[in-house]
């Protein structure tokens, strides 16, 4: 196992994620942040927060399950949890700029799966993601629009995020 980030280092590139966000999207009126559940949740509050004071004004914030929407529910070869949770995006997405944000981006199908939830919540103006993490082996043409770092592992080699709020200690680790 191996430390890739540590609690500073993860804070100043969220700082810098924001950074380039409001850059970039920070005259948009309807932008709006919705993190993809569990830990881009977490990332998409703490954007938000940065984001809103940065920009002085409140910034939507809402939470996407994508449970339903894998491809890969109903596989026995894979261990994921089929546990659905709530969405809650207390507000409208239609004609919205979406800052889809997720704390890993492997294989893209996370991403998919969250495209496909969003466009049945509403038909949103644009989609951008940020990512805590790009590892890159993508399966699915899905790409990042804003990075804040760039793992080099193996295929078999594992990124894992762990933040304060569900794990206790802030750190991003390679299995």
């Amino acid at each position: 196992m191996k430390v890739l980030l540590n609690e500073t280092q993860i804070n100043e590139i969220l700082d810098a994620l924001s950074q380039d966000i409001a850059s970039d999207l920070g005259t948009d009126n309807n932008l709006v942040i919705i993190g993809i559940r569990s830990r881009g949740e977490i990332l998409a509050q703490r954007l938000q927060k940065r984001l809103s004071e940065r920009l002085g004004k409140e910034i939507p914030c809402g939470t996407l399950d994508i449970t339903l929407y894998r491809d890969d529910i109903h596989d026995p070869q894979t261990a994921v949890s089929s546990q659905v949770r709530t969405t809650e995006i207390p507000f409208d997405i239609h004609q919205t700029t979406i800052l889809l944000v997720d704390d890993v981006l492997h294989t893209g199908r996370s991403v998919r799966a969250a495209m496909d939830a969003l466009t049945d919540l509403g038909r949103p103006k644009a989609i951008r993601l940020a990512v805590l993490v790009e590892r890159g082996s993508r399966e699915l043409p899905i790409r990042a629009d804003y990075i804040g770092f760039r793992a080099e592992v193996s295929p078999q080699e594992r990124v894992r995020v762990l933040l304060k709020e569900t794990d206790q200690i802030e750190q991003v680790l390679v299995e």
